[in-house]
């Protein structure tokens, strides 16, 4: 069984026009699929309708075998914002990272051993105390998934997670999200990112979904990446 399906699935705002239909796609346990396409192709309102945030407009999405409903919080099903500072408001690192796990009402044990793992796995151990707003940018980035991984999901979406950070703060991200035994998908516009982390590549581009395969494979053909107004990575064109 499949961990994500989505079948002939229609993706649009209220009263607006459909921004992706027909979609169709599933990801195996443990899977990385990067997802791709130009700015407005949709692939942050896919993101909000896997979460269950946006109503599908058409079709079904089901999540480890479950119907996915609007509305309905799954802690198993974690999305990671492109903007941190939409994501983190508590006054200090730990209790922003511990909120979640403190929602599903688990005993105060679990949730502070939840805590200091998640913060471990992130390289944000010693910070416990810091200001969220006093956070660097790579740092706020790295605790917005930590406060994801303190309810142990089995699948993170993750939007633009590299955006407009510096090579160290990238590198940093990559080595986290490579670490991670989760199944994560990643929308990016970084493409030598998605080729690092992702053996997988979504392509969706005016309303639809245009390819489904290997990176390598859809990230070097130059005439689809071009159609799509994207580019081939360096690494594939010195290839």
């Amino acid at each position: 069984m499949s961990l994500l399906s989505l079948s002939d699935v229609g993706i649009g705002w209220q009263d607006g026009p459909p921004v992706l239909e027909h979609l169709g796609f599933d990801m195996a346990t443990s899977e990385r699929v990067g997802l791709v396409g130009p700015n407005g192709a949709g692939k942050s309102s896919l993101f909000q309708t896997i979460a269950a945030i946006l109503p599908t407009r058409a079709g079904q999405i089901s999540f480890d075998g479950t119907p996915v409903r609007a509305g309905r919080f799954n802690p198993k099903l974690a999305m990671v914002f492109q903007n941190a500072d939409d994501q983190l408001f508590c006054p200090t690192l730990a209790e922003d990272v511990a909120y979640g796990a403190r929602n599903l009402g688990l005993p105060a044990p679990e949730v502070a051993a939840r805590t200091t793992q998640a913060l471990a796995e992130c390289g944000l151990t010693g910070l416990e105390d810091q200001p969220v707003h006093k956070l660097s940018g790579g740092e706020k980035r790295r605790a917005c998934i930590a406060g994801a991984l303190v309810m142990r999901p089995a699948l993170l979406l993750l939007d633009e997670p590299s955006a407009a950070l510096d090579l160290r703060q990238r590198r940093n991200m990559i080595d986290l999200l490579s670490k991670l035994p989760t199944a994560m998908m990643i929308a990016s516009h970084d493409l030598e990112f998605l080729l690092e982390l992702c053996p997988r590549i979504l392509l969706i581009d005016q309303g639809r979904l245009c390819a489904d395969g290997a990176a390598h494979d859809i990230l070097s053909d130059a005439a689809l990446m071009a159609q799509h107004g994207q580019e081939v990575p360096a690494s594939l064109a010195r290839g």
